[in-house]
C-alpha cells in the first residue's frame, strides 16, 4: 500500500533496522519486545535508551504499539503490512517440503474432491494453521447426466458427481423436442464426458459436437449445448473446504485469549464472508496476504490469510487455496508453501 511505503521511506536506516528486529522477534515469540532484547539483536551498538526513543517514534507513526503500560512493543497490522511488502525476505522452499506437496497430487485416477480436501489438510499440517481451499463447483467430476422432461419447453438436467452430490438445473428446450431426443442427448453426454470436470467436458464437447453434428438429432444437439452452458454459467457457485481449525485453537490458547478464539471461530462459520474474501485473491498474480484489520472478516480476531489462485489446463483460474492463522505467522516460510501448492495443484487439474 502506498501509505506503508511512504512510512517506510520516511524513517531512517537505523529505525528500519530496529523495526525489523521488533517484527522478527514478535513473529518468533508472539510477545511484545523490549529494548534490551532489541539491543542484543542489533548489529550496531545502541543503548536501550536510544532504542526506546526510536520505538516511541515508530509508535507515533502507527507501526508498533505497546499492549499495556511498561510493556515492550509489537507491530500493528499497518506495521506488519509494511514489513511484508518492503522488508520480508522469502527464500526457496526446501526440497523435502516440495516432495511432500508433489506426493500429495501424485498418482492417477484420484477423485478431485478428495484431492482438494487432502490439499487442505496438507496445508494445515505444513503450516500448523488452518488450511483452506475455495473451489468452483464446476471442478467436480461428472459421473452421470440425465434429462427429465417437465412441461413443453422445459426440462430438468440432473448431474451426479463422483462424490455422490446431485445438482439440478431447469433448462429451456427447443419446440418439438421428443422424448427420444432427450434420451439421445443424455446417452451422448454420458458416453463423452463421464469422468470429466465441467471445464474439461465443455472443451471436449466443443470438439466432439463439431464432428458429430451430422449424426446427432438437431434438437438433441441443442439440448446438449444448453445443458452444459447452463452449468458453465454458474461458476460463481463455490465449495469451501476448511481443515485444521484445531491448530488455531492451540495457537490462540497458548496466548490465553479466549475471546479471540471465540471470535475467530464465529468468523469461520460465516462462510459467505470467507468466500468473498478469498475471491479477492482469485484475480491476483501470485500470492495475496490479508493481515488482521485489513479485512472486515478477521478485524476482531487478529488473523491473517495467505492465499494464491490455482488454474486449469487452459490457464483459467478456478479456485483459491491458502492458510488462515494468527497475524504473527512465519510469512517467509508460509508464502512459498502456498505458492508452490497452487502451482502443483494447477498441474494436476485437467
Amino acid at each position: 500500500m502506498s501509505t506503508d511505503f511512504q512510512a517506510f521511506n520516511e524513517i531512517s536506516e537505523r529505525s528500519r533496522e530496529i523495526f525489523r528486529r521488533i517484527v522478527e522477534a514478535y513473529l518468533e515469540t508472539g510477545e511484545p519486545v523490549g529494548s534490551k532484547t532489541i539491543s542484543a539483536r542489533l548489529p550496531m551498538s545502541l543503548s536501550p535508551a536510544s532504542i526506546r526513543n526510536v520505538m516511541s517514534d515508530l509508535e507515533a507513526r502507527g507501526l508498533v504499539q505497546a499492549p499495556h503500560t511498561s510493556a515492550g512493543r509489537m507491530p500493528t497490522d499497518q506495521g506488519l503490512r509494511m514489513f511484508v511488502d518492503g522488508m520480508l525476505e522469502i527464500g526457496d522452499l526446501p526440497q523435502e517440503e516440495r516432495r511432500v506437496i508433489e506426493t500429495q497430487f501424485s498418482g492417477t485416477g484420484r477423485d478431485l474432491e478428495d484431492a482438494l480436501t487432502d490439499a487442505t489438510r496438507m496445508l494445515s499440517g505444513l503450516s500448523h494453521c488452518a488450511g483452506v481451499v475455495l473451489a468452483s463447483k464446476t471442478v467436480k467430476v461428472i459421473r452421470h447426466v440425465e434429462f427429465v422432461a417437465l412441461e413443453p419447453g422445459k426440462a430438468l438436467v440432473v448431474l451426479v458427481a463422483e462424490d455422490g452430490s446431485v445438482e439440478n438445473r431447469v433448462i429451456d428446450t427447443p419446440p418439438g423436442l421428443t422424448p427420444s431426443a432427450l434420451i439421445e442427448a443424455a446417452n451422448y453426454l454420458n458416453t463423452h464426458i463421464t469422468g470429466c470436470t465441467l471445464q474439461a467436458a465443455r472443451r471436449k464437447l466443443r470438439q466432439a459436437l463439431d464432428q458429430d453434428q451430422r449424426d446427432l438429432d438437431q434438437l438433441a444437439a441443442e439440448v446438449i449445448k444448453t445443458g452444459i452452458a447452463e452449468w458453465s454459467g454458474h461458476a460463481e457457485d463455490k465449495t469451501l473446504i476448511v481443515r485444521g481449525q484445531a491448530n488455531l485453537l492451540e495457537d490462540m490458547g497458548a496466548a490465553g485469549n479466549l475471546e479471540r478464539i471465540r471470535t475467530l471461530f464465529e468468523d469461520l462459520e460465516r462462510k459467505k464472508d470467507l468466500i468473498q474474501l478469498l475471491g479477492l485473491a482469485e484475480n491476483a498474480d501470485g500470492v495475496r496476504i490479508f493481515i488482521g484489520s485489513e479485512n472486515n472478516l478477521f478485524s476482531l480476531s487478529g488473523s491473517s490469510i495467505i492465499a494464491a489462485p490455482y488454474h486449469d489446463a487452459e490457464r483459467r483460474i478456478i479456485g483459491v487455496l491458502g492458510i488462515i492463522g494468527p497475524t504473527r505467522l512465519n510469512y517467509a516460510r508460509i508464502v512459498p508453501i502456498v505458492d508452490y501448492t497452487a502451482q502443483v495443484l494447477s498441474r494436476f487439474l485437467p
